[in-house]
This record gives structure tokens, sequence and C-alpha cells, in this order.
């Protein structure tokens, strides 16, 4: 049996939240802002990594600074009302908090715009750890001791092993369920409205 008092970690870009028509947008004022070409489609066809690895593909290394800086104060405008939560969100939540656990995010994304993100879609977690990426997630499932980690990403199975928690996969972002499976996830759920069914068994184990 697990202990009564436990915390599992979430991924929060398309594990939690579906963050393509928020990105959409503010990269697409960004592009208008700044003049420079950004393909907003191929943005969101790779969600996942931290900020400054994406506008590297469109803005010399020099400008990613002030750029990153510009794209984080337009994403409050542009991001929160148009990005809703992913099927299961809500009750993924409500599964750990029944079971007695604390909920924790884990995300690269900026603290501040995350956390706007959450309490508009009624998510708040009862921690919150942003810019955290791959295995430097592990650090903060570890200072939090989360012994579960779920995430759509490779980075995240990643994130779970540095903290040797059990890497749980939602194939609700860019990468297909397959491999994440190869990846090394423990489990792959189609999407978070299995989890609770998985955390019971979990939980009973």
């Amino acid at each position: 049996m697990i202990a009564a008092s436990f915390t599992v970690g979430f991924d929060l870009d398309m594990t939690l939240i579906d963050s393509r028509p928020g990105v959409h947008a503010v990269m697409t004022e960004l592009a208008r802002e700044t003049g420079v070409y950004i393909d907003a489609d191929a943005v969101v066809g790779r969600l996942g990594p931290p900020l400054d690895e994406e506008l590297a593909h469109w803005f010399p290394a020099e400008a990613i600074p002030a750029v990153a800086d510009r794209y984080r104060a337009l994403y409050p405008d542009f991001a929160i009302k148009p990005t809703p939560a992913m099927p299961g969100a809500a009750e993924a939540y409500a599964a750990v908090r029944a079971a007695g656990g604390r909920v924790l995010v884990v995300t690269a994304k900026y603290g501040p715009n995350a956390a706007q993100h959450l309490e508009h879609l009624g998510l708040a977690p009862d921690i919150l750890v942003g810019w955290h990426w791959g295995p430097k997630k592990g650090e903060a499932l570890l200072e939090h001791g989360a012994t579960v980690y779920v995430g759509d990403h490779i980075a995240d199975i990643h994130g779970a092993r540095a903290a040797d928690a059990v890497a749980v996969s939602v194939a609700t972002g860019p990468v297909p369920a397959a491999e994440l499976a190869s990846a090394g996830a423990d489990v792959v759920l189609a999407d978070l409205l299995g989890f609770p069914a998985w955390l019971d068994g979990y939980l009973a184990a």
C-alpha cells in the first residue's frame, strides 16, 4: 500500500492544458510586432521544450532574451482565455485529492503564466514549479516527494527517472504512444481520463 500522504506531479502543456490555441495566438502577435516570420503551426506541433529553444528557430541568439521577455509579457493577454483544459484534467486532480494526495505541477513554462492558466481553468495545484525541463524536473519531484510524474513528452519521462518516480505518459501531445513506451514510460494512457483508474490500482499495489 502507498502511504496515505503522497504527491503526484503533472506536466502542464498538452498534459493538463491544450496550450496550442494560446501559444499560436502569442506567436502570431510576436511575428506581427517583430516583423520576423514565425510558423505558428509548426510551433504548436512541437510544444514541450523551453521557450528559448523554440525561439532559436526564428531569431538569432543575441535577440532571444529580449524576444522571450516580450513573449512572456504578451502571454497573459493572448494565451489564457483561448486555452482549454485537457480531457480528464479535473478528474485526475480529484482522484489524487480523494485519495489524500497532493497535486504538484512541474512545467517548463514561466511560473506566473502557468499559474494564470491553472487559476483560469479551476486547476490550481497544491504546488507549482515553473521553468523546469527534462531531468531538471526531477529536482522538483524529489524536493516535494512526488512518487509519480505524468507528462506527454519523452523529456517528462526523463524527469520522472531523475527522481526515481513512476513515469506515466499520456498520448495527448506531440509524441505518439509507441514512442513514449519505447522511451521507457512505465504506463502509457490515451489521455487523463484513464488516470483515476490507473491511480486506484497503483495505490492498492
